[in-house]
């Protein structure tokens, strides 16, 4: 349903915009058979000129009309303005065959083009589709269905077979397998249970789920991809907006070329006159920049498509041209190269402590806080925790968490706050992963070893960018030791280890400046903090699945599904778009160069003018879109 229309409207605009199609269908097949019945049948003179002028006019039509409009906007010289003086003048010489046959084919060539706008089109279009139409809340033991914009913070709604996710939230009630293709790219379905997130956006296959609902339609994941998919194609790339530049410029050399052609050569050597205005003509046909204006657009925006359809989501054609020239990738460690959950490794008690009673006391004291490493401990423990226990709570800025237990004091934190206590306390690990230290009053009670694990394809990633000869470098806020037991893990080239946001800026600044290649330089990153370096960087690329909002809306690549191997498959992407549209480029102006100096001598026709005009266009388009196969 569209967001401001019934349904029955959108409907009415789906049926017009098919009618059209079939109208266009049906006005080129016209066009073809009555330009091959002038041709093969036997007419007279008259006869033949009335036919191909038919057949000009209903090719032709909209080209000369574009043409008109733009020559009163003051927009002269364009492809439009080309081919209708061209043919006018190949019908003002009785090349009346040749002039048709420039529209027929053009016509050809614009069919061929939509059709691969809309092949291109139907990746991206899978992701408007995703838009959900309802969402069901249950009101005095009934379910009524509401627009999705209408349902509040915290309320219930309940997601049935077959149904879309209309919002982001939290499962409460009900298990199910979920359809995530249209925002990962990945067949396999995912099994949610009680307590995961749900995104909007997926389709529920199975099962009745009631979710919480955490974020309005306007901040939901479903909502901010579509913005990103609306606001893609309004970002040009270096390379398009040279061929706008181009083609400014281009256009009006050419028709005063063809001018000089037409009048010079005669008045200099006294030739006829005929045969000069002749090639004229057929050197405007060639000149049309129809290939290059055509083919690179689209080649960008099959690029996005074939990315889209893969769970990556680039917001301009100007970030797939960055990504096509990098020469480093950085990344952020936790959530990004890691899993982003962590996980209680082992558990050291002493003075008289259990094991047990050590890992009680660190949770309750970390029960109100939603940090990654204090849900750990809560999953950890796994028993209800007595609130009733707890007299007073405070967390001590940069070191940890006390808290008033049992009349006692509680303190979980850093090695810092064991310092500012004065309690000695084991200081070297053979583990990597994050240490918590707790004591009680002014005894040490022992540490527990928190870690993350690395993420399955991380190894690949990092493996295939070296391989391309890309260098690799990780900026994280943990420790020494974690950060060089992931680098080495993963043989990432640097790292640079316990940096806050700001260092993490200087950082990269640092890698900018020392860049020397005039490569591009991308950061991959996932949490609030990496939201700057995101932006700063040449390159931003986000974890959509569990990243946070603010680094999706710094980036400018979003990754559907969290696995840095999409990094890989984005620059991949990027690499062949960007190497079809430079083989475009080259077979254009290089076909369009030798065309046009045989034309100006003499030996090439109108008709070979067609082929250099509209069948490279049709090339061009077709080599495009292999870019939606990457």
């Amino acid at each position: 349903m569209c967001e401001h229309c019934p349904n029955h409207i959108c409907q009415s605009a789906k049926e017009n915009s098919s009618k059209k199609e079939r109208n266009k269908q049906l006005i080129l097949m016209l066009a073809i058979i009555l330009f091959l019945t002038a041709v093969l049948g036997d007419f007279s003179s008259l006869e033949k000129f009335i036919l191909f002028f038919i057949v000009y006019i209903i090719a032709g039509s909209n080209v000369i009309f574009k043409s008109i409009r733009n020559i009163l906007k003051g927009e002269i010289f364009d492809e439009n303005f080309l081919m209708t003086i061209a043919t006018i003048g190949a019908f003002g010489i009785g090349d009346y065959p040749e002039a048709v046959m420039v529209m027929v084919l053009f016509q050809i060539g614009e069919y061929f083009q939509d059709k691969a706008v809309e092949k291109s089109r139907k990746s991206i279009s899978d992701l408007m589709n995703i838009k959900p139409d309802y969402a069901n809340i249950e009101k005095d033991g009934e379910i009524i269905k509401t627009s999705p914009e209408k349902v509040a913070l915290g309320e219930i709604i309940i997601v049935k077979p077959g149904e879309k996710i209309p919002l982001d939230g939290i499962i409460i009630e009900g298990q199910a397998l979920v359809d995530t293709t249209a925002l990962t790219g990945e067949s396999i379905p995912k099994e949610l249970k009680c307590g995961d997130s749900a995104i909007s956006g997926y389709i529920n296959k199975n099962g009745i789920l009631k979710i919480k609902v955490e974020k309005v339609f306007e901040e939901s994941t479903v909502s901010k991809i579509l913005d990103l998919v609306e606001h893609a194609k309004g970002k040009k790339a270096q390379t398009e907006n040279f061929i706008t530049k181009f083609a400014k410029y281009y256009t009006p050399a050419v028709v005063f070329g063809a001018l000089g052609l037409c009048l010079i050569p005669p008045i200099i050597t006294g030739s006829d006159f005929t045969i000069w205005f002749e090639r004229a003509l057929t050197f405007l046909v060639i000149s049309c920049p129809c290939a290059l204006v055509i083919s690179v657009p689209l080649g960008f925006f099959a690029g996005i498509g074939g990315a889209a359809k893969n769970g990556v989501l680039i917001k301009g054609s100007n970030y797939l041209e960055t990504l096509s020239k990098s020469n480093t990738i950085v990344f952020d460690k936790t959530g990004t190269l890691t899993e982003g959950r962590f996980v209680v490794r082992e558990i050291h008690a002493q003075n008289c402590i259990s094991k047990e009673e050590l890992l009680e006391l660190a949770a309750t004291v970390e029960q109100y806080s939603n940090h990654p490493i204090a849900i750990s401990l809560k999953d950890a423990y796994s028993k209800p925790i007595k609130n009733k226990r707890i007299a007073g709570f405070k967390e001590i800025s940069g070191l940890g968490i006390k808290a008033l237990i049992d009349n006692e004091w509680i303190y979980v934190g850093n090695y810092s706050l064991m310092k500012e206590l004065n309690l000695s306390c084991n200081t070297q690990f053979d583990n990597i992963g994050t240490v918590l230290y707790v004591a009680k009053n002014n005894t040490f009670l022992g540490y527990i070893v928190i870690s993350d694990e690395i993420k399955e394809d991380a190894y690949n990633t990092i493996k295939s960018l070296n391989n391309m000869g890309i260098s690799t470098i990780m900026l994280t806020g943990d420790t020494f030791e974690a950060a060089k037991y992931t680098a080495e893990k993963l043989e990432i080239d640097k790292f640079y280890y316990e940096l806050l946001p700001a260092d993490k800026i200087e950082k990269l600044e640092n890698i900018l400046s020392t860049n020397k290649n005039n490569g591009s330089i991308v950061f991959v990153g996932d949490g609030i903090n990496d939201a700057p370096v995101l932006m700063r960087a040449d390159a931003g690329i986000s974890m959509g699945g569990l990243g946070s909002d603010a680094a999706i809306e710094a980036s400018d690549i979003v990754i559907m599904d969290d696995k840095p191997s999409k990094v890989v498959k984005a620059l991949n992407i990027s690499q062949k778009t960007i190497k079809l549209i430079k083989q475009n480029i080259v077979l254009a102006i290089g076909v369009k160069v030798l065309f046009l100096l045989l034309g100006s001598i003499g030996l090439m026709t109108m008709w070979g003018a067609v082929f250099a005009d509209t069948g490279i266009a049709i090339i061009a388009i077709l080599n495009a879109l292999r870019a939606l196969r990457a």
